[in-house]
C-alpha cells in the first residue's frame, strides 16, 4: 500500500560535518592568538613542497633532468634581463643565507654549461649561456601550457594572485626579521 509521500523524490541525508577549526599541520601552534597564520603556515609548506616539484620535474620535461629546485631558480635568476648577476645578487634576491649552497649549485650549472662564471673586480659574476637560455625558453613553454593556462582556468582575478604575491612577501620580512631575534635570544 503506497502512502502520499512514495511519489517524492528521496533526498539524501544531509551529512553532519564536525567543526574541524582552521586547516593546520600543528594544532599547538594554532591555538595562538592568531590561529590565520597557522592556517598560512601550513599553506606555504604544502606550496613550498608542490612548487618544487614543479619546478624540477618541468625542468626535466624542459630538457635537463637532475637539477634541484635552487639550481632551477638560480638558472631562471641568472637568465632574468640577460645580465650577469654577482653571486652576492643571487643570494640576496632569493633569500639564501648560505652562500655555498647558492655557489655549489652554480658550480653544477657550469658543468651542465647553462651558466659561465667570471668576475668584477673581486666578486664571481654568473652569466647565462646560450643552452641556458633555451633551457630557459623551453621551461616557460611548458609552465604556459601546464600551470599558467590551469590557474587561468581557475578564474581568480589576477589582481587578487598579485595582492596575495605582496602579502606572502610581507611575511617573509616578519619570518626574517623574527629570525634575526631568536637568534639574539
Amino acid at each position: 500500500m503506497a502512502t502520499e509521500h512514495d511519489a517524492e523524490p528521496l533526498k539524501p541525508p544531509r551529512p553532519v560535518v564536525p567543526d574541524i577549526g582552521p586547516v593546520v599541520s600543528s594544532a599547538h601552534l594554532a591555538s595562538s592568538s592568531l590561529p590565520a597564520l597557522s592556517e598560512v603556515e601550513f599553506a606555504l609548506t604544502m606550496a613550498n613542497n608542490a612548487f618544487h616539484r614543479w619546478m624540477v620535474r618541468c625542468m626535466t620535461a624542459a630538457g635537463m633532468p637532475g637539477l634541484s629546485p635552487l639550481e632551477v631558480l638560480i638558472v631562471h635568476l641568472v637568465n632574468h634581463r640577460a645580465r650577469p648577476k654577482t653571486l652576492a645578487d643571487i643570494c640576496l634576491v632569493l633569500n639564501i643565507e648560505d652562500t655555498h649552497l647558492a655557489n655549489y649549485a652554480i658550480k653544477k650549472l657550469e658543468s651542465h654549461k647553462l651558466v659561465r662564471t667570471g668576475r668584477k673586480g673581486k666578486e664571481k659574476t654568473v652569466a647565462i649561456t646560450e643552452a641556458g637560455t633555451k633551457l630557459c625558453t623551453r621551461y616557460g613553454e611548458i609552465r604556459e601550457a601546464l600551470v599558467v593556462r590551469a590557474a587561468r582556468q581557475m578564474g581568480h582575478d589576477p589582481a587578487d594572485i598579485s595582492r596575495m604575491a605582496a602579502l606572502m612577501r610581507t611575511l617573509s620580512g616578519a619570518y626574517d626579521q623574527a629570525a634575526r631575534a631568536a637568534a639574539a635570544l
